[in-house]
């Protein structure tokens, strides 16, 4: 029978009373990344926040690693294409966030070199229609604004919003 997620925390906390540090954390890891892939950087945190040891970490999540449970390339790969697709975000909001899940420079920027600037510049123009779309009974003023602002939020460079924006024909005034 499967347990709840419940039951499962309750049997990791009892288990981190009789059982073997490294069981534990593996546990705990394994439970963390069944809703979603995490980056080695994020199952770290979550395994010092439970009060496990950087040394029972570390070689937890070096074991992991060697099964294939944690990927970080992976996981780049997999997050730049979801944040593309899902939030149409740019390559500077990628890397922040890929960054704040405590993967490696080297990674990110591997990770952002298969964004290619045409694929950016689609991503802000599919996103910048959506918003003109939205705005269109509004003063041509406001709409620039909008649109403006909003591809600004995504992370977009002022060189490709202007770009983008003289390409929908959509000017301050």
């Amino acid at each position: 029978s499967r347990k709840s997620k419940t039951q499962l925390r309750m049997s990791t906390s009892n288990l981190e009373v009789e059982s073997d540090p490294y069981e534990v954390a593996e546990t705990i890891a394994l439970l963390a990344l069944a809703p979603r892939a995490k980056s080695r950087g994020e199952l770290f945190a979550h395994l010092k926040k439970r009060g496990i040891t950087d040394d029972v970490a570390n070689a937890v999540l070096y074991r992991l690693q060697e099964r294939g449970y944690v990927n970080d390339s992976e996981f780049a790969r997999a997050w730049s294409e979801s944040r593309q697709r899902a939030k149409r975000l740019s390559k500077r909001v990628i890397a922040s966030e890929l960054r704040e899940k405590g993967v490696t420079s080297e990674i990110i920027e591997k990770t952002l070199a298969d964004i290619n600037d045409d694929d950016e510049f689609e991503n802000a123009r599919h996103f910048a229609e959506r918003k003109l779309r939205a705005s269109a009974r509004l003063e041509q003023e406001v709409i620039y604004r909008r649109v403006h602002s909003a591809l600004a939020r995504k992370g977009f460079s002022l060189d490709l919003i202007s770009r983008v924006l003289r390409e929908l024909e959509i000017s301050p005034r």
